[in-house]
């Protein structure tokens, strides 16, 4: 191609469904860039395989934040995905919608068209659900949502502690209520990966209207006169143009916004200190930045029951994933989890989320410890603190600067603090007491809300879902309208978790692919 009528910008959970969608309509010629490569790894479409695939440098980004001052100036890592599929490809694959008062919030600010009982039709076609539809799910579209073909003992013995702590069983996060204890619902078909490059783009790739390059990074986004015209990218090691009628941007919290603003799109101050002329001073173009901050507290168990497994353990557990598809290989790792509300929740509404994850869980997984364990993950839903996206030169092969601003908000702190207690009650039920070992994070030591912030500065990390640094909305502050257009370019939008204006409470992938979808409609009508 040397042109074509919509270009997309990166293949991740936003653009594969993009480039389903438009290229639906054979008339429409539809081109996707994507910087990284195939997503022919056999640890994607192995779900426990996430363990291998965020090592790998050739399919993760593995960005890392500037030195974070409420985290003790540690640089925290944030890995997303640099494949077919993005971060489809490479997460754990929990199901998430979050809460209707999070849609109804972005409607009452300002986005039309975007609260809950307007999104819920588009979240339904999406899925595929196996359980079949009803009113709050949907069957037969692309993205496949399964219950886990295998459950770790110690899973169990979480959900049993919560009933002893008198949480609610809940059957349905995306139900009429998130709140309660269950099993996590995951992006799997078979007991295979769902990624949106498998449930999107993968049956679309047959179709001639549809061009998918890799290893093709988008240097600038071509403008002239307040108007799109192409974009300019590397591969291969030469510079290469293509004209466009029309460009999507679906490159993620991170990219997008570095992308517009190497393209002359953002704060004017800041484009010029780079020497890049600006098309439109958008001030909110990096801002906005938020993140579900997270805490692990990592429990010994006695008994040999977990995720832990040697080289001989692991390598029976791949071999039967082979041969069947189920078994240990088969398991997302965080296989249940709780949403729940602190004694600081606004009118009960859950403001923290639990992962359980029946292994030793420190440092993202990179830090083998030995023995046996179990993990609680505990994240802040609703965080009030923000963050940036910043250039750190005009380099399009430099990335970007991370500049998170966790704990900004003395909030933020007190309701994890809040949080970690929930845990702990759970972790001392009953039902762990023949598994109960040693509490290595925070330690047993560690009792005070004092001692509990020190602990959480010293090891808190991301549970990777940066969201809204290109937000929509309706004010002047606003990057991109609520029918995701930029403000005063023409024949652009952004669509991907970066438009959000503020985080989802839960996993942001389910969103994602809804935007994607939303968006789709409006650029086909």
């Amino acid at each position: 191609m040397t042109s074509c009528d919509h270009l997309i910008i990166g293949a991740g959970s936003a653009g594969c469904v993009l480039a389903e969608r438009l290229s639906a309509d054979p008339a429409r010629r539809v081109l996707l860039l994507e910087a990284g490569g195939r997503d022919t790894s056999p640890f994607i479409s192995m779900p426990a395989g996430l363990a291998e695939i965020v090592k790998m440098p050739a399919i993760n980004w593995s960005y890392e934040t500037e030195p974070e001052p409420a985290l003790n100036g540690r640089r925290l890592w944030w890995p997303r995905g640099r494949v077919l599929g993005g971060s489809s490809s490479i997460n754990a694959m929990c199901y998430i919608r979050g809460q209707r008062a999070d849609y109804d919030g972005w409607a009452a600010a300002g986005c039309g068209g975007w609260s809950f009982d307007e999104v819920l039709p588009v979240f339904r076609r999406a899925e595929d659900q196996a359980r079949g539809a009803d009113a709050w799910h949907g069957s037969g579209g692309p993205l496949a949502v399964s219950d886990l073909r295998y459950r770790n003992e110690l899973s169990h013995v979480f959900l049993a502690a919560a009933r002893e702590r008198g949480i609610a069983e809940n059957a349905d996060f995306n139900g009429a209520s998130q709140q309660g204890a269950g099993w996590y619902q995951v992006t799997q078909r078979d007991g295979r990966r769902c990624s949106a490059a498998t449930g999107y783009l993968r049956p679309a790739l047959g179709r001639p209207n549809l061009r998918v390059e890799t290893h093709a990074l988008v240097t600038r986004i071509l403008i002239e006169g307040g108007r799109v015209t192409g974009v300019e990218y590397a591969k291969r090691g030469q510079l290469r143009r293509i004209a466009a009628g029309a460009v999507s941007l679906a490159g993620g919290a991170v990219n997008s916004p570095q992308l517009l603003l190497l393209s002359g799109v953002g704060p004017a101050a800041e484009l010029e200190s780079h020497g890049i002329a600006v098309h439109a001073d958008l001030p909110g173009v990096g801002a906005n930045l938020q993140d579900h901050l997270d805490y692990c507290t990592l429990v010994k168990s006695k008994r040999p029951v977990s995720y832990d497994y040697g080289l001989l353990a692991s390598m029976l557990v791949g071999i039967r994933y082979l041969l069947t598809h189920d078994g240990p290989g088969s398991s997302n790792i965080a296989e249940a989890g709780a949403f729940l509300a602190t004694p600081r929740a606004p009118k009960g509404r859950p403001d923290v989320q639990l992962h359980f994850v029946p292994a030793q869980l420190d440092d993202h997984g990179r830090n083998r410890l030995p023995g046996h364990g179990y993990t609680f993950h505990c994240c802040v839903l609703q965080p009030k603190s923000r963050g940036r996206i910043r250039l750190a030169s005009a380099d399009p092969a430099a990335k970007a600067r991370i500049f998170a601003n966790y704990l900004s908000e003395p909030d933020d702190a007190a309701t994890l603090i809040a949080g970690l207690k929930l845990v702990r009650d759970i972790a001392a039920a009953p039902a762990f007491d023949p598994y109960r070992g040693q509490e290595l994070f925070p330690g047993a030591a560690v009792q005070s809300d004092a001692e509990l912030m020190a602990a959480i500065r010293a090891k808190a990390e991301t549970i990777y879902h940066p969201v809204g640094t290109c937000r929509m909305g309706s004010d002047a502050g606003a990057v991109v309208n609520p029918r995701l257009q930029v403000r005063g370019i023409a024949g652009l939008t952004v669509v991907d978790a970066s438009v959000m204006p503020t985080l989802v409470s839960g996993n942001t992938n389910a969103p994602t692919i809804m935007i994607a979808e939303r968006a789709a409609e409006w650029l086909t009508a």
